[in-house]
């Protein structure tokens, strides 16, 4: 059993261009999100919220507005990086089953949350905690998960009704696949590699690293 949990959290990919569209059973969409909806909490806030968007308009109006934002990333770079990002795909949010929007509300078991007081930003962590428990629960449940992160808050807060206040984390791709790669993306394409175990454990205080 300790060596399947390891072997998930090895095998879990940030999936892009792997989607097969095929359906996924609503019991293992629920047991993904009751994986995520046990994750620790600041406080037991539980301030996450889970939209599952299968909306085929929903999704193309979302990544029409993710595709503009890649050009605006790109347009930021140098020749080299700018080529390199050229062969990158970054969503699939077409390809994909479905998606799931993750969101953050800071109200929620306000207005003292337990343990946030000297940390606001302990209830975001709170919501990425949960969001790789459905990440780690779809690896075991053989899917694949793709987090995409070109966009803008406010566009998707409008797109979903999402009230004001609450804040979108994450819009996540779900989806059966045909494989999950055996080296991340941006290893595979150049664009960073992985940084070594030994230059991020530091002993007792914080050591320089070159």
């Amino acid at each position: 059993m300790i060596s399947q949990l390891y072997d998930v959290i090895h095998r879990r990919r940030d999936v892009r261009g792997q989607f097969t569209g095929a359906p996924v059973e609503d019991e293992v969409l629920h047991r993904m999100l009751a994986a995520a909806h046990a994750a620790p909490s600041v406080g037991m806030s539980q301030p996450w919220d889970f939209i599952v968007v299968r909306d085929r308009a929903l999704r193309e109006s979302f990544h029409r507005h993710v595709l503009h934002e890649r050009d605006v990333f790109a347009a930021t770079l140098d020749p080299g990086a700018a080529d390199r990002f050229a062969r990158i795909k970054i969503d699939g949010v077409l390809e994909s089953t479905l998606s799931i929007v993750v969101t953050y509300d800071a109200d929620r078991g306000g207005p003292a949350v337990l343990g946030r007081h000297a940390i606001a930003d302990a209830g975001l962590y709170s919501v990425c905690l949960a969001i790789q428990n459905l990440w780690l629960a779809a690896t075991a449940e053989e899917l694949g998960v793709g987090w995409v992160s070109f966009y803008r808050e406010e566009f998707l807060r409008r797109l979903l009704g999402i009230p004001a206040g609450i804040r979108p984390v994450a819009w996540l791709c779900l989806g059966p696949v045909t494989h999950l790669e055996d080296v991340p993306d941006l290893e595979r394409h150049g664009w960073r590699r992985r940084r070594p175990l030994r230059d991020a454990v530091h002993s007792d205080r914080w050591e320089p690293r070159r």
